[in-house]
Order: C-alpha cells, then sequence, then structure tokens
C-alpha cells in the first residue's frame, strides 16, 4: 500500500530532528510519497523582514509580498534541503510543486466566512485542492519509476498564477486520490487532551468526538485543519489515517482516526 506522509513545519525548521525524520522515512519500505510543511521558517524569514504572519483559524493569510516569501521557502530551500537529504540516506526523491508536470491544479479560495458565523476573510493567494487535483497518473509514472514525490505547498492554477495551499490539505487530497494511509507527522506525540502534556494522547477520534472536542476548544488552531483534513481524507477515500510524532514515524503510535 502507498504511505502518504505529511511532516510539519516545526519539526523541517529543527535540523536534528528532521535529519532524524528522513532516515527513518528513507528506512519505509514501499511505495510512498513524502509533503512537507514549512510555515515556522516562511513566519521567521517574515518577521525578519518587518512583516507579521497572520494566520486565521490555523491557515495563513498571504498576500502577494507573503506569496513571494512563502513560494521561495517551501519550494526552494525546505523542498531542496529534505530531498538533499533523503538522497543522502539513499532515497531516490524528486522535490515538486504542484506546477511541476501539472501534478497538482488549485483554485483560489474565495473570501470565506469565519466559524462565528459572521466575520468574512479574504485569505489573498490561498489555493484549494481536493483529489480531483491531484493527477494520480503522473505521481504513479514516479513511483514506478522508484521515485519517491515530496510536495511542497505550492501549486497552481493553470492561468500562471502561483497560490499557497494548506500542506495537511495537500497530503489528505493526495491519499485520497491514491487511496493510501495518510501519517500526518509533527512535533506532538499525536492529538492531545493537554497541548501542555505530551503524554496526554487521545488514542482513537472519529467524527462524533471530534465535534466535541472542537466545541471544548480541545481541538483548535492548527489542529483543527489537520483532524478536518483526516476525516476528509477518509470521506474520499484514503485507506486509513494516523497523527503522530516525527519521531516515532515506524512505530505503532498516535492518535488514529476514523469516521
Amino acid at each position: 500500500m502507498i504511505k502518504v506522509v505529511k511532516i510539519g513545519g516545526n519539526v523541517v525548521d529543527k535540523e536534528q530532528d528532521l535529519r532524524s525524520f528522513c532516515r527513518d522515512f528513507a528506512a519505509m519500505e514501499g511505495p510512498k510519497v513524502l509533503v512537507h510543511g514549512g510555515g515556522a521558517v516562511a513566519s521567521q524569514i517574515q518577521r525578519d523582514l518587518g512583516m507579521e504572519p497572520q494566520m486565521i483559524e490555523g491557515r495563513r493569510v498571504t498576500d502577494e509580498a507573503t506569496l513571494k516569501i512563502v513560494s521561495m521557502v517551501y519550494a526552494g530551500w525546505c523542498n531542496k534541503h529534505i530531498v538533499s537529504l533523503l538522497q543522502a540516506e539513499g532515497c531516490n526523491a524528486i522535490g515538486l510543486a504542484g506546477c511541476d508536470g501539472s501534478v497538482i491544479k488549485a483554485q483560489k479560495r474565495a473570501p470565506r466566512t469565519l466559524m462565528d458565523g459572521k466575520t468574512i476573510v479574504d485569505y489573498g493567494f490561498v489555493g484549494d485542492v481536493n483529489k480531483d487535483s491531484i493527477n494520480a497518473e503522473f505521481i504513479h509514472q514516479l513511483l514506478d519509476l522508484g521515485v519517491v514525490p515530496v510536495f511542497c505547498a505550492i501549486n497552481h492554477d493553470a492561468q500562471g498564477n502561483l497560490l499557497n495551499t494548506n500542506a495537511d490539505t495537500i497530503a489528505s487530497s493526495i491519499a485520497s486520490k491514491l487511496g493510501a494511509q495518510l501519517l500526518y507527522c509533527f512535533e506532538k506525540n499525536g492529538v492531545l487532551y493537554d497541548k501542555d502534556q505530551d503524554d496526554s494522547v487521545i488514542p482513537h477520534i472519529d467524527t462524533t468526538l471530534f465535534t466535541s472536542l472542537k466545541a471544548e476548544g480541545i481541538i483548535a488552531g492548527g489542529m483543527l485543519p489537520k483532524v478536518e483534513n483526516a476525516l476528509k481524507a477518509l470521506k474520499d477515500g484514503a485507506n486509513s489515517v494516523i497523527i503522530k510524532n516525527s519521531g516515532q514515524l515506524l512505530e505503532d503510535k498516535g492518535t488514529k482516526i476514523s469516521l
């Protein structure tokens, strides 16, 4: 079975953790795809340039200046650094943005009403994708050649425009299209009852429990789109979904998501 692994930006920003993850990912048997974030790096560069990152409900607002920064960070440094680390571990990887081979086409997000039901936000140059956005044939061709695709969070609209997409959504869409197992890996041990207690892992979350935890504010911020994407992936055809610590990639640990 194909595995789609998403690695979070906070891990990408920590060299030792990233190198350890790449060793484990390279050791995974069978066909696999990697999707990575890079938000922590992008946010720091924005601040260094006197810009304050704007996040709303766990998603980055992307104006024209921000799009240039995230494109350079995600499709440039982060993507090629990860590919080079995988090559060093004997994993023949190729770095891709959605425009490469037109492997992922995104649609620019229309202004959206927030959860309060009142506030309308224009996220700017943000692209939404789903399983129909994915060129599965192209991915299969790479996998058949023994090449591991490594996707960043930059896609295109087929009209000459780059768009920033939530990396969790990209991973969810690819896993759904391929009928793959989806592994969300980040710096925590899974979805936590208490974000400050690493041992408070919720072992299993289904739709009913998610609704309850969301209402209680236990699942919020960046974890909110992650679990939403996990549930959507299952509805759209992914085989299974686990949210786990990047340092436990090869272990049977984390939070299992089901419908």
